[in-house]
């Protein structure tokens, strides 16, 4: 199999099997989570807890003040790379189009210089997260080979993707089909590992928030 052979197969064949693979985890996933159920609560509502729910969703995302004082190095790193990771996926324009041919959603993207430094600050976010994590010994101590896999899926299609835009290392056929292929590893392995919490945090945040509300806590 040639570059262009393997171009072909993650575009085609390729991306449909890991497309399948991640839909049929995500649904597999959460409905564990949803059968779970939870028990009956018999005491009286205190509030109502909708809206609860969608602040304690708002105000969980923002840290916490004395959370960043003790690891500013995580949060700092944490946000640059989550919002990094989701720009450089949702606007730079190649990436809009192949969501427009499955989809049929489209939206403006941004221009492709401010996309790839955004792309570079990622990936020294992502390095620097790694370094923390190895060098603090309580972190080193709680990592397991799951959060080192986690790491790993996310980092390398920025990583490759770059590579592709700059045509480094490989001809730009067989750099782009290893950048689709890191993509396509991400969605196979996105369901079950920790990447999930990029969807499930949502849930239990909105869950907590309009739980302890009926409970007259705040969350």
């Amino acid at each position: 199999m040639n570059a262009m052979d393997l171009l072909l197969w993650s575009r085609g064949p390729g991306l449909g099997i890991a497309i399948g693979i991640f839909l049929f985890g995500m649904v597999l996933r959460l409905f564990e989570i949803y059968s779970l159920g939870r028990k009956r609560d018999l005491a009286p509502a205190r509030t109502g807890g909708e809206g609860s729910g969608w602040r304690t969703m708002f105000t969980r995302s923002v840290p916490d003040r004395a959370q960043f004082k003790r690891s500013p190095v995580v949060f700092t790193t944490g946000y640059i790379f989550h919002i990094g990771f989701f720009i450089v996926l949702l606007f730079l324009l190649p990436h809009i189009e192949l969501i427009r041919s499955i989809s049929g959603l489209s939206w403006p993207a941004l221009p492709t210089p401010v996309v790839d430094l955004i792309a570079v600050i990622t990936l020294i976010a992502l390095i620097v997260t790694l370094i923390y994590r190895i060098m603090d010994p309580v972190r080193r101590l709680l990592s397991t080979f799951g959060d080192y896999l986690a790491w790993t899926v996310t980092f390398l299609p920025v990583l490759t993707g770059y590579m592709a835009y700059h045509h480094l290392l490989f001809d730009y056929t067989l750099m782009l089909a290893l950048h689709i292929l890191s993509v396509e590893l991400l969605l196979v392995v996105f369901p079950f590992t920790k990447l999930t919490h990029m969807v499930t945090l949502f849930i239990s945040r909105w869950y907590n928030g309009e739980w302890f509300a009926r409970k007259g806590v705040a969350s």
